[in-house]
């Protein structure tokens, strides 16, 4: 049995990036209002789910070194690196839904969702 590996290099791929609402990124601007040593907001993805691979958000008071920084209006949004090939293009925005205030992915790399909306895949 063989095994293969790929190599991930960034030089290789057009970039579109990630961009913020205005809603979203006035949301990360209540954030660090409340908390100072907030810089902004980390985008992440795991594997979980029926699908594949599922959001994760998470305050930075520090960046991380691989950390690539997409800002609106002043609003940061930290990804990884390593997250990229998975995210790149997506909105992130922040909408109300019912009762819930939540944030919001337009992942144009998503080709498939799970039923309940917890994970995609790409």
């Amino acid at each position: 049995m063989e095994l293969h590996s790929e190599t991930f290099n960034p030089a290789d791929f057009a970039w579109r990036g990630l961009t913020l609402t205005p809603a979203a990124a006035a949301h990360i601007h209540e954030l660090v209002a409340k908390k100072p040593e907030i810089l902004g907001v980390r985008l992440g993805v795991k594997q979980t789910g029926c699908a594949g691979f599922g959001y994760v958000l998470d305050t930075v008071t520090e960046p991380e070194k691989d950390d690539l920084v997409f800002e609106t209006d002043g609003a940061k949004l930290f990804v990884a690196l390593q997250a990229i090939p998975f995210i790149d293009g997506t909105e992130v925005d922040y909408v109300r839904e019912g009762l819930n205030q939540l944030f919001k992915f337009h992942n144009p790399k998503a080709q498939n969702e799970c039923g309940c909306g917890e994970s995609f895949g790409v």
